[in-house]
């Protein structure tokens, strides 16, 4: 306990300075890094490396090997993948479908890459967290007891599902100053938590949003998709491994399901013309 609770700590303070070092690096006002938001205003992009610097630092605190490893892989391989369809745009296909469009014209785009490279390293980074025995939250995994190579195939897809699944939906989820971050806060506010699985990747988590959030909320930077799939992806990483299959495979239809959804809804309309939800995504932003 005392080790998972220092190893949190520095986790999260790991997470805030690496965060906060790239955020006031010369990087920042670079014309390579700045775009147009949804209101017209210049703001940077240096939040998407930064907390993704930040996620990668805290995550390297975390106790269990394999974990570890998954975590860095889909953490590392999204931001990546994330940071080529920032700075190295090519095409013009938008939302899953126009890139999956694009594929089967044989055209390749870094949004293509994206949505292929990322699935591919959340699977496995669950082939990973699925190999060996441990206890896990409320419940006991074994992860070699099932002799059925069908069943145990199917737990790693579902597996990367889940964390390739939340890089998508925190991309989609960047539209607005905070939002984001935000949804990450509540997400690990309502995940059954457990002191050797999840406290330091969720420190680390904190750590590097405590550290971009006045910046962000302010409509000065944001996430991109470097930021916005990486932060998804260690979010994900942890619902994996605190979650039974069985809510695997329910938080993947979710997962699932929103995707699909947003290709004909507009998650902004809906967040604004929702009581509740409305006011938790403008708190804190004012006039950006």
């Amino acid at each position: 306990m005392i080790r998972s609770i220092i190893s949190s700590a520095v986790a999260g303070l790991a997470g805030y300075a690496a965060t906060t070092a790239v955020l006031k690096s010369r990087l920042r006002t670079r014309p390579e890094v700045v775009r147009t938001n949804h209101a017209g205003r210049d703001v940077s992009l240096i939040e998407g490396p930064a907390v993704t610097a930040g996620l990668l630092a805290g995550g390297l605190l975390i106790e269990d090997p394999r974990q570890r490893v998954a975590t860095l892989l889909a953490t590392a391989a999204a931001g990546s993948l994330g940071a080529v369809d920032d700075f190295l745009e090519s095409g013009s296909s938008k939302g899953l479908r126009g890139h999956l469009s694009a594929l089967a014209r044989g055209e390749i785009t870094t949004g293509a890459l994206k949505v292929t490279g990322i699935p591919l390293a959340s699977i496995a980074a669950a082939a990973i967290l699925r190999t060996g025995t441990r206890k896990t939250g409320l419940f006991a995994v074994s992860r070699q007891d099932d002799s059925n190579w069908v069943s145990r195939a199917c737990d790693i897809v579902v597996t990367g599902g889940v964390i390739a699944g939340s890089a998508n939906l925190f991309n989609l989820l960047d539209l607005r100053p905070g939002r984001a971050l935000k949804a990450g806060a509540l997400t690990l506010a309502f995940t059954d938590h457990d002191h050797a699985v999840s406290w330091a990747p969720s420190a680390a988590i904190a750590g590097a949003s405590a550290a971009a959030w006045p910046d962000d909320l302010a409509g000065e930077v944001m996430l991109g998709d470097t930021g916005a799939n990486a932060l998804g992806a260690a979010i994900g990483t942890i619902l994996a491994e605190t979650a039974s299959p069985g809510q695997r495979r329910i938080v993947l239809a979710v997962l699932a399901g929103l995707t699909l959804a947003s290709e004909k809804v507009s998650f902004t309309s809906v967040i604004e013309s929702t009581p509740g939800l409305r006011e938790i995504d403008s708190f804190g932003r004012e006039g950006v």
